[in-house]
């Protein structure tokens, strides 16, 4: 009776732990999920949005939003050369591999921090741009605070474990949001599926990217602390969303709750397509207006009918099949051009083709004069945008 009395006892300990060690389990004490409307910011979905996470490789996001506010800003450009550390070679992986003494471009750090998510190329990053990776941790947490991301700290620019960096769930759709409307010339990038540097290729470990129709970004993250994290944007019915999950117990699970959040998300949005080159478009940045304006599918009156054609020339920076792609690529490159002494009397300009049953939209800038229109699509090109100049006897 005694021996039957204890196998109970030690069976029925056994499963009170059981019960613990899955009720609190890390995998769901570290969960947390939000998604939002990327055009008006409306919260469709949360969990635990403002809870205190790892953010693990979703730091990344950071590091590269201040890579291409940098350049942007001119001070590094994407076919510069960054040197390689000794403290950079030695980072844990995932990483390329690098060795000290050697150096990478801009524009494929770029791609290995998107891509194969590469610690040794965060640190490469950070050193050029901070001097250090502790002093570019401290502006990246800056940066953060000024975009509104109030719970975020950085301690490194990798995203490697430390107990003290931290993000939530909300910090990290407002980061994805900015870099969408900030920098809609580089944000293509976070679409690349693969990277070839070295006679090796890369695969993104964002599998939404080919599992997910719509879906165009942006990261993913793990660290043991965290769990399976991730951030993805994507678009249908002309309407973008925006998700963040935390937290997962693997790479799989996490992508199949991120695709159900999406479909409940977008059962909750109108399903109309909104229209678009309104006075009320949203511009990238509160800090740097353009002195541009937008203006519906063709020409405005007063300009069709200036007689100085002196500034009648304008530049192309793409034509897309949706409006909101060709209002993010025009207001991308104003942006840029925005305090380099051209296309000061120019104007933002969505012009509408029809092709049979389908629409172009061409992203233009016009009102330019020909050295204007000339210099900045020297400028734009140097920066791997595409641009045409053209001439009023084309337009």
């Amino acid at each position: 009776m005694n021996r039957f009395n204890t196998k109970y006892s030690l069976f029925f300990i056994s499963f009170l732990l059981i019960c613990v060690a899955f009720f609190h389990s890390p995998a769901i004490a570290r969960y947390a999920s939000i998604v939002v409307d990327e055009q008006t910011g409306k919260v469709l979905h949360a969990s635990n949005p403002d809870r205190q996470r790892y953010p693990a490789s979703l730091t990344k996001m950071m590091t590269l939003y201040m890579v291409f506010d940098a350049l942007d800003r001119g001070k590094i450009k994407l076919n510069q050369r960054l040197k390689v550390s000794r403290r950079a070679q030695g980072m844990a992986p995932s990483k390329l591999g690098l060795k000290r003494g050697q150096s990478i471009t801009v524009k494929d750090a770029i791609l290995a921090l998107i891509t194969k998510s590469a610690n040794d190329v965060a640190v490469v990053v950070a050193e050029s741009l901070g001097k250090t990776e502790i002093n570019f941790a401290k502006m990246m947490t800056r940066k953060a605070s000024a975009l509104g991301m109030r719970k975020t700290r950085f301690r490194n620019a990798s995203g490697l474990p430390n107990r003290r960096q931290v993000s939530t769930a909300r910090d990290m759709a407002i980061l994805a949001r900015k870099l969408i409307t900030d920098f809609p010339h580089f944000y293509h990038l976070f679409n690349t599926q693969r990277f070839n540097y070295k006679r090796r290729t890369y695969r993104n470990h964002n599998k939404l990217l080919r599992a997910y129709p719509g879906v165009d970004g942006i990261k993913t993250g793990y660290i043991r602390a965290s769990g399976f994290n991730l951030v993805a944007s994507t678009k249908r019915y002309d309407r973008r969303l925006i998700g963040v999950v935390f937290g997962g117990k693997s790479a799989k699970s996490r992508d199949r709750h991120m695709r159900k959040l999406f479909e409940r998300a977008y059962a909750l949005v109108p399903k109309t397509k909104k229209r678009y080159a309104s006075n009320t478009a949203k511009k990238p940045k509160k800090t740097a207006k353009p002195k541009f304006e937008i203006v519906t599918a063709a020409y405005p009156q007063n300009f069709r009918s200036n007689q100085n054609r002196i500034r009648r020339w304008a530049i192309q920076v793409g034509a897309f099949s949706q409006s909101s792609s060709a209002r993010l690529a025009a207001y991308g490159a104003a942006g840029r051009l925005q305090g380099r002494g051209v296309a000061e009397h120019g104007r933002v300009a969505i012009v509408m083709h029809k092709q049979a049953r389908n629409r172009l939209y061409r992203a233009q800038i016009v009102g330019m004069s020909q050295r204007d229109a000339m210099k900045s699509c020297t400028y734009l090109r140097s920066q791997q945008q595409a641009c045409v100049a053209i001439p009023p006897i084309m337009q």
